[in-house]
C-alpha cells in the first residue's frame, strides 16, 4: 500500500518511519517532508510535478498529489493542515485519511472553547478565566497576584500557535509580559485574539494519547515531555536568551539576581526532548485518564456537538496530588500527536502502524491490539541556540534564531534514530532550517541505559550554535 504522511519536522519523521516497519505499507511518501525524511527505509518526499510541496498548508497542492500517485491512506501530523480542512479534502477526493475533520479541530483550535467544553460535561480541569481585552487581563492578574501571593498563573494563546503559545509564569511581571506579547505584540497574530488565563498546577505533567474511531477509544502510549528551554541551572544560557530577546544586556549577577526572583526568563518550548513510557503513569492512572477523560470528551462532542472525533487525541494532564491519591486535570486538548513525545513514543511501537489506522478508518479500534515494547526511550532535541551573525545577536530557539548553518556527523549515528525537525539536504551534505533542528532517540531496558545512548550518540553531531539540555530523562523542575 501507499501512505502519505503530512508533516515537516520530527513527529511526521517518527510517524513515517512507524509506518515503515508496516509489512504491507509499499512506499511511505512524506509532505513536505525536510532533508532527514529520506533516513528510513521505503520513505520518499512527496512530489509534485518535479517539485516538493510546500509546506503543510498547500492543501490544494497535498490533495492533487494523493490522487495523481494513488495514495491508499493518509496520516495528518500536524494540527494546521486539520484545521484547514485537510481531512476533509482528501476524503471528498476518496482518499482516507486519519485525522479529525475540521469542524472537530476547534478541541485544540481555540483553548477557549475546549476548557468551556470540558467543564460543561464535568471533565476536571484547572481554574481558568478567558479574556478578548489585554488591558482586563492584566488587572485580573494584578488582582489575582494580590488575593493569591502563593500561586501562580499560566497564559495561553486561545489559537493555534505551533506549540509556542503557552506561558508558564513565576511572577505577576512574567504573567502580564504574556498578555503583552501574545495579546498586544501579537506574536502569534489572531492566534492571539483572545487570551485563556488559568491557575498554574503543580504536579507530574504527562503527554497522553489515545486513538479514537469516533465510536471507540484505544490508550495510544504516553511520554514526559520537557518543555523548558534551558535545564533548570542554565543561569547563563537563560541569560544570553533575556539579552537576545529583550534587546537588554545584563551583567551575570543581574542574571543571578532575577534567577533567585523566579524573573530569568526560562521559555517554554514546543519541546527540548522527552522520554516514553512515562514513569509515573501506572496501569491505574492510565484507566484513570481513559475514564475520567478521553472517554467522556469523544463521547460527549458526538452527543452535545453532533461531531465525530476520529485519528489521535493527546490531552496534557497534569497529575495533582490530593488526600485520595494522584488526580488527573486536563491543561488543554490536542487533536494530533505529541512533539517531541512522537519521538520517544513511536519508536517503542510494536503494532503495525498501517493496521491501526485502518481501524481508525473502519471503526473498529475495539478489535486491535495497541502494543508497546518494554523498553524506555528517551528523545533529546538538538536546537539553533545564541549566535552572532550578519543581522547581529539572535538568542536562539525559542525566539530568533539563525538557519542554513552546516550539519557535521549525521551519518554517524549508529546507535540512535534520528528524527530531522528542521533539516535540508544540500549538494553539500545537511544544513539547519529551523529553531528545532533534530531529535535523537535512544532505546534501551532502562532510562538509565538510553540516556546514555543518545548522550554518547548526540556528541557526533555538531552546528553553528548547537544547544541541548543535559537532564532529559532525570527528574528535575520543568
Amino acid at each position: 500500500m501507499k501512505v502519505l504522511v503530512v508533516d515537516a519536522g520530527g513527529r511526521g519523521n517518527a510517524i513515517a518511519h512507524a509506518f515503515s516497519r508496516s509489512r504491507n505499507a509499499r512506499e511511505i511518501y512524506v509532505a513536505p517532508g525536510n532533508g532527514g525524511s529520506l533516513l528510513f527505509e521505503k520513505c520518499k518526499i512527496a512530489m509534485l510535478d518535479g517539485e516538493r510541496i510546500p509546506s503543510i498548508r498547500s492543501i490544494d497542492e497535498i490533495v492533487r498529489f494523493a490522487v495523481k500517485n494513488g495514495i491508499d491512506i493518509a496520516y495528518i501530523g500536524p494540527e494546521e493542515p486539520l484545521s484547514l480542512g485537510l481531512v476533509d479534502r482528501l476524503e471528498e477526493e476518496g482518499v482516507p485519511a486519519v485525522g479529525p475533520k475540521k469542524e472537530a479541530t476547534i478541541l485544540e483550535a481555540s483553548k477557549c472553547w475546549a476548557k468551556d467544553f470540558m467543564r460543561k460535561i464535568g471533565v476536571p480541569v484547572p481554574d481558568y478565566w478567558n479574556f478578548d481585552d489585554p488591558d482586563e487581563a492584566k488587572n485580573f492578574i494584578r488582582d489575582y497576584y494580590s488575593a493569591y501571593p502563593e500561586k501562580n498563573l499560566v497564559v495561553k494563546a486561545d489559537g493555534l500557535a505551533a506549540g509556542k503559545g503557552v506561558f508558564v509564569c513565576d511572577s505577576m511581571e512574567e504573567a502580564i509580559i504574556a498578555v503583552d506579547e501574545i495579546m498586544v505584540k501579537k506574536r502569534f497574530g489572531k492566534a492571539g485574539d483572545r487570551v485563556e488565563i488559568e491557575e498554574r498546577l503543580y504536579g507530574i505533567e504527562v503527554a497522553f494519547t489515545a486513538l479514537s474511531d469516533g465510536r471507540h477509544v484505544v490508550p495510544f502510549g504516553h511520554a514526559k515531555d520537557y518543555k523548558r528551554a534551558f535545564d533548570p541551572d542554565d543561569v547563563e544560557g537563560m541569560r544570553k536568551f533575556y539579552m537576545g530577546y529583550f534587546g537588554k544586556y545584563i551583567t551575570m549577577k543581574e542574571a543571578e539576581d532575577l534567577y533567585e526572583k523566579g524573573m530569568l526568563l526560562n521559555p517554554n518550548t514546543g519541546g527540548m526532548g522527552a522520554i516514553s513510557p512515562h514513569p509515573a503513569v501506572s496501569d491505574e492512572i492510565q484507566d484513570r485518564i481513559m475514564e475520567e477523560v478521553v472517554e467522556p470528551i469523544v463521547k460527549k462532542f458526538r452527543e452535545l456537538e453532533g461531531k465525530e472525533f476520529r485519528g489521535v487525541l493527546y490531552p496534557v494532564i497534569m497529575l495533582v496530588e490530593r488526600e485520595e491519591g494522584l488526580i488527573p486535570k486536563v491543561l488543554e486538548i490536542n487533536v494530533r500527536d505529541c512533539d517531541p513525545g512522537a519521538e520517544a513514543k513511536l519508536p517503542r511501537l510494536e503494532s503495525d502502524m498501517l493496521e491501526l489506522s485502518w481501524a481508525v478508518i473502519e471503526q473498529n479500534l475495539n478489535e486491535v491490539e495497541v502494543r508497546f515494547s518494554e523498553k524506555h526511550a528517551v528523545a533529546v532535541c538538538a536546537v539553533s541556540g545564541a549566535m552572532v551573525g550578519r543581522e547581529g545577536f539572535k538568542p536562539g530557539y525559542p525566539g530568533d534564531h539563525y538557519t542554513n548553518q552546516p550539519i557535521n556527523g549525521i551519518e554517524d549515528i549508529r546507535d540512535a534514530v534520528i528524527y530531522a525537525n528542521g533539516i535540508a539536504r544540500t549538494p553539500n551534505g545537511f544544513e539547519t532550517t529551523g529553531g528545532r533542528v533534530l531529535t535523537l532517540a535512544g532505546l534501551d531496558y532502562t532510562i538509565e541505559e538510553a540516556r546514555e545512548i543518545v548522550y554518547n550518540e548526540i556528541k557526533s553531531i555538531s552546528f553553528p550554535g548547537m544547544r541541548y539540555r543535559s537532564t532529559i530523562g532525570l527528574d528535575v523542575p520543568d
